[in-house]
């Protein structure tokens, strides 16, 4: 996989759960839907042209280093998402919908405390969140989304692992038929250092003491807690793939 590709669709994904939570958090201030709808869509919008142009000039050029016109390396299907990527666009949903739906009305429910106890237990990064909601007397269902946005996140790793050998090989079949700036080597090195980066502030939970206490009510906090394991988790698995294709095939 390309770092262009990622980041565009990383992009994408961002700008739309960003997108889904203002309107959410609109709705809860009572903001009626077609007066607040069309600026946050606007805006939406604006936000991914944004990172999009950042991207496509990117891929413009790497497409210059490997000498292939950009045309000629742009198909329909690349378009389609995989099996990987269908799985992690339904996590991302199921998340959206449990912090949106699910998570503020069973605060209390015992199936809730006994997922957000187990990943207190396995995920430091959970109980770094847990310290900074009490101080701030703050959940509403904060908790119980971030607890089950992880759940998904060590799914994903788990489902993708069997299949890091075959994503392995559709990389190598990939550089040989588009040849990119990045080769499999430097790109894993980099998806390394931005994984143990997010590891460091996400599943360490470095990052949570550094948030203000309005960051958690607002749409910083929703994504922090429903859509950062999964990028995590996602970005985890495009450095694995990229290593294992960057060495000699047997």
């Amino acid at each position: 996989m390309g770092i262009a590709r990622l980041l565009a669709k990383g992009w994408i994904i961002f700008c739309l759960f960003a997108g889904a939570h203002a309107v959410r958090l609109a709705l809860l201030q009572g903001l009626p839907l077609n007066s607040s709808l069309p600026g946050i869509a606007i805006c939406a919008l604006l936000f991914a042209a944004m990172g999009l142009l950042f991207v496509g000039g990117f891929g413009v050029s790497a497409a210059h280093a490997g000498g292939a016109p950009w045309r000629g390396r742009f198909q329909l299907h690349h378009l389609i998402p995989g099996f990987n990527e269908s799985v992690f666009l339904l996590f991302v949903a199921l998340s959206f919908m449990n912090q949106a739906f699910v998570a503020p009305a069973n605060i209390d429910l015992g199936v809730a405390g006994k997922l957000e106890n187990a990943i207190y237990f396995v995920v430091p990064g959970q109980r770094a969140l847990v310290y900074s909601l009490e101080a701030c007397t703050m959940d509403g269902g904060r908790i119980f989304g971030a607890a089950f946005a992880w759940l998904l996140a060590i799914i994903y790793l788990a489902s993708t692992a069997s299949r890091l050998k075959l994503q392995a090989g559709l990389i190598r079949l990939e550089a040989g038929d588009r040849p990119q700036a990045l080769g499999p080597t430097l790109r894993a090195f980099l998806f390394g250092i931005v994984a143990v980066v997010g590891i460091q502030f996400l599943f360490v939970g470095s990052a949570y003491p550094w948030l203000n206490c309005s960051a958690f009510a607002d749409i910083t906090g929703a994504l922090l807690i429903g859509l950062a394991p999964l990028m995590l988790a996602y970005l985890i698995v495009a450095a694995l793939a990229s290593l294992m294709a960057s060495a000699p095939e047997k």
